[in-house]
């Protein structure tokens, strides 16, 4: 079994780097208490044991986190499958730079667990495709991460 890390390591920083980028985030639904599941992107390293993601104001992801901090991100990153536990703090209601309503979490990494079962490794990332006007799509990714740099 592999070690357990208390940082992101240079290949999860790496990835999380990347223009486009596929994560999973983790929290406990406020209402039901079960775990849910959400897609994101717009996540970027703040430093090895922080993460700043971008999330709609009106998401549940909110309200989740906001009544319970603990969260889960999993992604590939250097041909693995990684698990990044931590807590989760809404630090701005609204990102005032960003022309739709977005909320900024911060994330303080506790534990990062290599999550790849035994004997393999991911020979291909998950490629995600944009369904809307690819230009609009850029400049708005651009200016959330500019907005996540500053937050």
């Amino acid at each position: 079994m592999a070690e357990t890390m208390t940082a992101l390591s240079e290949p999860i920083l790496d990835q999380l780097n990347q223009h486009e980028k596929f994560v999973i985030l983790n929290t406990i639904d406020s209402e039901t208490g079960c775990i849910t599941s959400s897609a994101i992107s717009w996540i970027t390293p703040h430093s090895p044991t922080k993460l700043r993601i971008a999330i709609d104001a009106r998401s549940r992801l909110i309200a989740n986190v906001k009544a319970d901090k603990r969260v889960t991100l999993s992604l590939f990153a250097g041909g693995s499958f990684y698990a990044v536990q931590g807590t989760a703090t809404v630090i701005h209601d609204r990102l005032e730079e960003v022309p739709i309503k977005l909320a900024c979490l911060e994330v303080e990494v506790e534990a990062v667990r290599d999550a790849m079962y035994y004997g393999s490794r991911i020979s291909a990332m998950p490629e995600v495709e944009k369904t809307y006007d690819k230009r609009a799509a850029d400049k708005l990714d651009a200016q959330v991460f500019a907005a996540l740099q500053k937050a």
